[in-house]
């Protein structure tokens, strides 16, 4: 499987800080379902963001809860590869709440990144406090026009 290593069991998500006391650690979660080109040059302009960029990615069940019957396309396992094949990404976590608050206090980052379809306003106010909790910087990072996993699917469906 390519980069094995790069994925990390749950239980493991606190071990990040430790490998790197030093760095800086920015963190982003999504579903990453079909990755496309926007997901790619978002993940790229969070890892710029600091030195260790940390996806966590939801699991199947909670892809369902927010995305709807049918979805995920393509299982965690398949999504975590898929993820940590790329140059950006240092770690993926899967995890499998709705909201990634928990797994925020775990991996404890520097910044937290989100991309342009989200405000400051718009996040998840769980999320909001432990980021608050641990001192984390949110940058919203730019929507890259006309990319979107939703509409991909959407077409494929008319199909």
């Amino acid at each position: 499987m390519i980069g094995v290593t790069k994925i990390l069991d749950r239980s493991k998500a606190a071990e990040v800080r430790n490998r790197h006391p030093e760095k800086t650690i920015v963190f982003t979660n999504g579903c990453f379902d079909i990755l496309h080109a926007g997901h790619v040059r978002y993940l790229a302009a969070a890892k710029q963001l600091g030195d260790i960029l940390v996806v966590g990615l939801n699991g199947d069940e909670s892809v369902r809860e927010l995305k709807g019957e049918g979805r995920p396309l393509n299982p965690q396992e398949d999504r975590a590869e898929v993820m940590a094949a790329l140059e950006a990404v240092d770690y993926v976590i899967i995890f499998s709440e709705k909201r990634a608050d928990h797994l925020l206090r775990q991996v404890r980052p520097g910044v937290y990144a989100k991309g342009g379809d989200y405000t400051v306003n718009s996040l998840d106010p769980d999320e909001v406090v432990a980021l608050q909790e641990i001192g984390a910087k949110i940058e919203i990072l730019p929507w890259v026009p006309g990319r979107s996993t939703s509409k991909l699917v959407e077409a494929m469906q008319r199909r």
